[in-house]
């Protein structure tokens, strides 16, 4: 890259010049765009980052890599969401959405839950019902209690 820096023309005031005041550099015109900054991103369902700039350019800034494997249920669980390749995995086969990977991003979209409601609800109104429970066998015991030290008295 070849850069050309021009202070002005000797005894012009073309260029940089200093008065009795503060000195400050002023570029008087440009070749280029103006300053901008990152504004907004979007991704593209092949997973290009694009960056959108104050100034109204966008660039490509990123591209989201993913890695797919022969055998995915061999991956060690490595805590929270993450996992490690493993000898039963396979190794890892990295590509682009679209291209060299059979898959697609969605950007923007919500993922939905893979719960079944119904089935949860329930398990939730089983194991209430078993406290409930619980608790009143704790209180009879203990009404049985009182009474066995009443007799006694």
């Amino acid at each position: 890259m070849d850069i050309e820096l021009n202070a002005g023309t000797g005894n012009t005031f073309d260029g940089l010049t200093g008065f009795a005041a503060n000195f400050t550099a002023t570029a008087r015109h440009q070749d280029g765009y103006g300053m901008g900054l990152l504004d907004s991103i979007s991704i593209d369902n092949t997973g290009t980052i694009t960056g959108l700039f104050t100034n109204g350019i966008s660039r490509t800034l990123a591209q989201i890599i993913i890695a797919e494997f022969t055998n995915a249920g061999g991956l060690i669980k490595a805590g929270k969401t993450l996992f490690k390749e493993s000898a039963n995995s396979g190794s890892a086969l990295r590509g682009t959405a679209g291209q060299n990977i059979a898959a697609v991003i969605s950007s923007g979209a919500l993922e939905s839950s893979n719960v079944d409601l119904a089935q949860e609800f329930t398990r939730m109104i089983v194991s209430q019902r078993g406290f409930q429970a619980n608790a009143r066998v704790i209180t009879t015991s203990d009404a049985m209690l009182n009474d066995l030290v009443n007799l006694r008295q």
